[in-house]
């Protein structure tokens, strides 16, 4: 079964680089239907950081949606994305899960206005739901 799936993506360190790279990654294993616009959004919590770019990409994939969660930690990883002490620090690459087959999964759709307007520029029909 084939499962569509909205990923946020971030990044403040290399961003042109680093979403292109993971663009690759992503598109290497999964197919790519779509990308939103992309856009510079001020830090949150860490301020003394460079501003990130954040936009988001629509997949799909045969893999569930915990196989494509730790898929995506492998990318970061791959990318040199380090866990560290500053929660919302610098990182090479952020990908999370949004939207999976049609339903919000995550609260930063809620939380984050950059994250709702890309996940409903792929997925218009996520406006008039949420």
């Amino acid at each position: 079964m084939m499962n569509i799936a909205v990923i946020s993506v971030g990044s403040n360190i290399d961003p042109e680089v680093n979403i292109e790279k993971g663009r690759s990654l992503l598109a290497g294993e999964h197919e790519l239907l779509g990308e939103s616009s992309f856009v510079r959004t001020k830090p949150i919590g860490h301020l003394e950081q460079p501003d990130f770019v954040n936009g988001a990409f629509l997949i799909s994939t045969e893999l569930d949606q915990e196989e494509l969660e730790r898929n995506l930690k492998k990318i970061e990883k791959a990318l040199g994305r380090l866990k560290t002490a500053i929660k919302f620090g610098p990182r090479t690459i952020d990908l999370d899960i949004v939207v999976w087959n049609g339903k919000v999964v995550s609260r930063d759709f809620y939380a984050r206005d950059f994250v709702r307007n890309a996940c409903c520029e792929l997925l218009p029909e996520l406006a008039e739901k949420n």
